[in-house]
């Protein structure tokens, strides 16, 4: 067993955001031609009322293709963390033998999972804005998840320039801005406090927050604006009946409550969603636009992501003889 500590995933990710996104963009493909197996998450909740917003998930999946992975994704997300001054989300990943089943790595998870969710979210933003991309964004709620995907923009959409950053509590945001210049030295990142004007003057939005419950509508948005629904919980049904809908995968997405979930039990189907983001990569399927619809991008995060981004960072890590290797993990 290869225990891989969460400085040893950083080490081996750090920089290669390009990669990732490929990686991701691959993975993506081979799901659209149904060449993985990714049963639906398990949420594990608990009773007591001072945990109702915690949750712990379970993403069990398997990639095939020419690299094929399979495994499991065990991630909380604890959102009273923020305001202890700990990170929300934590997270560990196991990963199996395909020739005896035998767990081969356990992997620190929280970093993977970030990158891979920023990694979609820039691919995403690189294909749906294709051909007129973007020079600035604004992203709506300043953690981690957001700084991930600030990161990976910039290494997406080389002519972004501009980060507006909101957060309900706006001292958090003025320290966030200091963090976006770390990440991303080339644009220039600011606080903004006005919500509808932000809206307004960015073409591209990500929504990163830690609601619970549809707030938020996107009237305020210029023409031909992009929403990363990173997520999904933030827009309501009716925003989402009336907007372009991409998804990493209809059936997974539209469940949970997500706002994808209540606009499917508010109209009784799904034919609100345009298309599967590996379809759009794979052209199978060509998205529709008209100027006066956003375009919302809504990926409930697929677990066949973590496991192919942790069997990168377990390859990479091994390799340099990076991690703990216990011999005798599985012995009497």
């Amino acid at each position: 067993m290869l225990i891989l500590r969460r400085a040893d995933v950083t080490d081996v990710l750090s920089g290669r955001e390009t990669e990732i996104i490929d990686l991701v963009a691959d993975t993506y493909r081979l799901h659209d031609e149904g060449l993985t197996s990714l049963p639906h998450s398990t949420f594990l909740r608990f009773p007591e009322e001072r945990h109702a917003r915690d949750r712990i998930i379970g993403l069990p999946a398997y990639r095939g293709g020419e690299r094929p992975v399979a495994g499991m994704k065990w991630i909380s997300s604890f959102p009273g963390n923020v305001t202890a001054g700990i990170e929300r989300a934590s997270a560990a990943i196991v990963l199996n033998s395909l020739g005896n089943g035998h767990p081969v790595a356990f992997c620190e998870g929280s970093v993977i999972s970030a990158k891979r969710t920023a990694a979609s979210a820039a691919l995403a933003a690189r294909e749906l804005t294709a051909g007129n991309p973007p020079a600035s964004v604004l992203l709506i709620g300043c953690g981690v998840i957001n700084r991930e995907i600030l990161r990976f923009l910039a290494a997406a959409l080389p002519g972004l320039t501009e980060a507006a950053l909101y957060d309900t509590d706006p001292a958090r945001a003025e320290a966030f801005a200091e963090q976006c210049r770390g990440v991303a030295p080339d644009v220039k990142a600011y606080p903004v406090t006005g919500l509808p004007e932000a809206l307004g003057a960015h073409r591209l939005v990500s929504l990163a927050t830690t609601a619970a419950a549809p707030h938020m509508d996107l009237t305020a948005c210029g023409p031909g604006t992009t929403v990363l629904h990173i997520s999904l919980r933030d827009l309501t049904a009716e925003t989402i009946l009336g907007a372009v809908n991409v998804v990493d995968d209809t059936d997974h997405v539209c469940r949970e409550r997500t706002s994808l979930d209540l606009a499917q039990r508010a109209v009784g189907h799904r034919d609100f969603v345009a298309a599967p983001i590996g379809a759009l990569l794979r052209g199978t399927a060509v998205l529709p636009r008209e100027a006066d619809r956003p375009v919302v991008f809504s990926p409930f995060g697929l677990g066949v992501l973590d496991l192919a981004l942790a069997e990168f960072v377990r390859e990479q890590a091994a390799r340099r003889g990076l991690g703990v290797q216990v011999e005798d993990f599985l012995s009497a």
